[in-house]
């Protein structure tokens, strides 16, 4: 690991988001990786890790379920006690330990990560699937459910199943604005017109361009509307809660 990028809980909020330039300026946004992407999701692909988080009380549960196409080859978590609010933008330093933690307890060495939360997407360029990615050195995406900032190129409103939309860099961002930083990927789309489904917005962690990531989250999503990665965790998330003592 990059020990020197670990999240501190305890220092202030200055120094997490100096931090989060380091991290940034460490991190690869293009791609960088050893394994064919076009097998991604396949059983002859790489091993693919999912990262996401229920909460207990003052406890984060992470947990990790790591496939190879189809076949779920490992799954882990572990119960980490939390010291730090939630506070927008500085979400690796309340979650990033507790996920490391459970990285810990993994067998496996995955080729891929993607974890719930922002990459490129966000106001210092790291989000958590980027400090989590830089400090693994692992090729990582963020798979997020709104939009932390960024200008989408066009309208993301009732967006067809399968389109994509790119999300420029904008004035509350360190990237240079018009830079392309992510995408707002529809994964799944109801066909009525009275109701909609929103799109996801994917971002690279480290070692993924932005055009990859959102490749792989739409071939990844083929039944729901997330990733099967990061949807198989979420579900492990909350089946290891039901099981921890309150």
């Amino acid at each position: 690991m990059r020990e020197e990028f670990v999240p501190d809980p305890a220092a202030d909020r200055e120094v997490w988001e100096a931090q989060q330039r380091e991290v940034a300026d460490a991190a690869l946004f293009a791609d960088d990786f050893d394994f064919d992407p076009d097998t991604v999701g396949s059983e002859t692909g790489p091993l693919v890790a999912g990262v996401d988080q229920a909460f207990l009380d003052d406890r984060a549960v992470s947990a990790i379920v790591v496939t190879r196409g189809e076949t779920v080859v490992e799954r882990t978590y572990a119960v980490t006690p939390l010291s730090v609010p939630y506070i927008p933008g500085l979400l690796s330093f309340r979650e990033g330990g507790p996920i490391l933690d459970a990285f810990e307890t993994l067998d496996s060495d995955p080729d891929l990560v993607f974890f719930d939360g922002s990459g490129r997407i966000h106001y210092r360029q790291a989000g958590l699937a980027t400090h989590m990615g830089v400090i693994l050195d692992v090729p990582s995406v963020g798979v997020a459910k709104s939009l932390l900032c960024g200008n989408p190129v066009s309208s993301t409103e009732n967006l067809p199943a399968g389109s994509r939309v790119a999300i420029e860099a904008n004035s509350r961002m360190d990237a240079p604005p018009g830079t392309v930083v992510g995408y707002a990927v529809q994964t799944r789309q109801y066909d009525s017109p009275d109701r909609h489904i929103n799109p996801l917005y994917v971002s690279p962690g480290h070692r993924v361009g932005p055009e990859t990531a959102a490749d792989w989250v739409a071939r990844l999503s083929t039944r729901y509307k997330l990733p099967e990665p990061t949807r198989l965790a979420d579900s492990y998330a909350d089946e290891a809660k039901q099981t921890i003592d309150t």
